[in-house]
């Protein structure tokens, strides 16, 4: 890219309940320390019956509006594996919700936790053909599993909002890209149902696989030597699975790689659990609000996509980008979640997958929220504002 593209605004959503996972691991049976230490994660966000991915990303996005303004974005796409529709775009509820302009094209990608980096990239290829235009993209899921499974410690909600534009304030991307795929059954959603099939040993093979193959080809495409890194993101199932891709980049490039370089991304992902396709992007959210100084530093980013596609590729953090990030705002909304017990959360969890094979329904607001999912009418989803 000539210009100079990238993430001019983020921000985040996530639900409007939250679960200790030590009251979980309690109800099982089970030592907290496996979920504190051996999955990373302290607790996971909860949606009513009235969130799913679109009132989260539609929240998200709202306050990249309520600070930059609609004039210019011609384009938003949306990224999920937890799409609520199997031919419309979520993307088309939210462009109504935030009174976006007809003059809006608007996409849904899928390729599991990846796509929101697919997005990112077509909307820096996009800005860089017509300067002038910006691109909304937004990454939102719900990572919904079996209650009782060998994954439910790993549930979650979230979603990232991005701005992506010329002469960015926070971070530029730079050009380089590594790409790695693979035709692998480590986790799949079937049409017929609510929850995701997990083999959770060959998921991590290869996830592991993947960064090595996206590192190995960034190289080959011009991509810097590990060591011209100065800090790391990588996608967050679980965050102890950073940790591991963390120690697996440095035992293939043969340079030590201090589990400093990506600490402070965990610190958003082990509050909200797995967001799918948002779970990179808040681990750079929670990098950038962070107390480390990343002025004019490279941040390499590694994205996950079960299936599987992987991309590595890096960002230069811009040098007033602390004027612009958003972490007082993101902590409010953390602490505004309202705690739920096991059984109140085993209900919420029972009640979704009931709403979605309901043909008529209506659902009342429940949490305090900018948009609510509003029930069904004749099949189709009814959305409102608060």
């Amino acid at each position: 890219m000539s210009a100079r593209v990238g993430i001019h605004d983020l921000a985040v959503a996530t639900a409007g309940h939250v679960l200790e996972l030590d009251l979980l691991a309690e109800s099982a049976g089970i030592d907290p320390a496996k979920y504190r230490v051996g999955l990373g994660q302290e607790q996971m966000s909860v949606p009513g019956p009235d969130e799913d991915v679109v009132t989260m990303g539609a929240a998200a996005a709202q306050r990249i509006i309520e600070r930059h303004g609609a004039d210019g974005i011609r384009t938003l796409f949306f990224a999920t594996e937890s799409g609520v529709d199997q031919s419309k775009s979520a993307g088309v509820f939210v462009h109504r919700l935030l009174g976006l302009p007809a003059t809006c094209r608007v996409v849904e990608l899928k390729q599991a936790c990846y796509s929101a980096t697919a997005a990112l990239q077509a909307a820096a290829d996009m800005v860089a053909r017509r300067p002038d235009e910006r691109v909304l993209v937004v990454a939102s899921d719900i990572a919904r599993y079996d209650l009782d499974s060998a994954a439910e410690a790993t549930q979650g909600a979230g979603a990232v909002a991005m701005l992506v534009t010329a002469d960015p304030a926070i971070a530029e991307l730079e050009s380089a890209i590594g790409i790695s795929t693979a035709d692998v059954d480590d986790f799949f959603r079937p049409n017929d149902s609510a929850t995701a099939v997990v083999d959770g040993k060959l998921s991590i093979g290869a996830y592991l696989d993947g960064m090595i193959g996206a590192w190995d080809d960034y190289r080959a495409h011009g991509g810097v030597d590990v060591s011209e890194i100065d800090r790391f993101c990588h996608h967050q199932p679980f965050t102890k699975m950073a940790v591991k891709a963390h120690r697996r980049l440095a035992d293939h490039t043969g340079v030590p790689l201090g589990a400093e370089l990506m600490a402070a991304s965990t610190g958003y992902n082990r509050r909200i659990g797995n967001s799918y396709t948002a779970s990179l992007y808040f681990a750079l959210a929670a990098l950038l609000d962070s107390d480390d100084d990343l002025a004019g530093r490279r941040v390499g980013m590694f994205s996950y996509g079960s299936g599987s596609v992987s991309e590595f590729f890096a960002l230069r953090v811009c040098d007033d980008y602390r004027t612009h990030t958003r972490g007082e705002e993101t902590e409010a909304l953390l602490a505004a979640r309202t705690p739920v017990d096991v059984p109140r959360y085993r209900a919420l969890h029972t009640a979704a997958a009931e709403l979605n094979s309901r043909v008529d329904v209506a659902v009342e607001p429940g949490v305090d929220a900018p948009f609510h999912f509003a029930g069904i009418a004749g099949r189709a989803r009814q959305y409102r504002r608060a």
